[in-house]
């Protein structure tokens, strides 16, 4: 009877736990088609409000202000770095951003150098806010999949291709 209990408690409060943790999925695809590296943020759109509420004044809109969405999305540019194994920048150029159903997302590219063996990332997006925050990366297009995840302390994390 106490663990049907115990249950039935975990069941009528999993809703409200549902979105606890800060976490935003980041895919890196190296389009071969394109020759472009793209990445594509998602950021739940529930933790993006929350985080333009703080890093904005005045009445903020991200759901229906394209001017909202913009600034969000330049606040993600200058969280986000790409570089070479050996340091050498990959300058990332803006291709958009858009709400889509209950994520906010954020889309950049930079062109794929040539004999690129890996690549080293800082994804630092909310993370400044809230220092729970997660930021998981998957790096595809390269081989197998290969996933990074910023907690805590990470600012610089690599990925290397076979």
């Amino acid at each position: 009877m106490r663990f049907l209990l115990i249950i039935v408690c975990f069941l009528v409060a999993a809703p409200s736990m549902a979105h606890q943790l800060k976490s935003s999925v980041t895919t890196v695809l190296f389009n071969k088609r394109t020759h472009n590296i793209e990445l594509m943020h998602r950021f739940y759109l529930h933790d993006t409000e929350h985080a333009v509420g703080t890093l904005f004044k005045g009445k903020i809109d991200i759901i229906n202000n394209k001017d909202d969405q913009q600034r969000f999305a330049e606040y993600v540019e200058s969280h986000v770095a790409l570089q070479t194994l050996n340091g050498k920048p990959l300058p990332l150029n803006f291709v958009g951003a858009q709400v889509d159903g209950k994520f906010f997302w954020v889309y950049q590219e930079a062109p794929i150098p040539k004999d690129i063996e890996g690549i080293r990332m800082s994804n630092g997006a909310l993370r400044d806010l809230w220092p729970s925050q997660v930021n998981m990366v998957n790096v595809e297009g390269k081989g197998k999949i290969k996933t990074l995840n910023f907690a805590q302390d990470d600012t610089w994390l690599e990925a290397r291709f076979e």
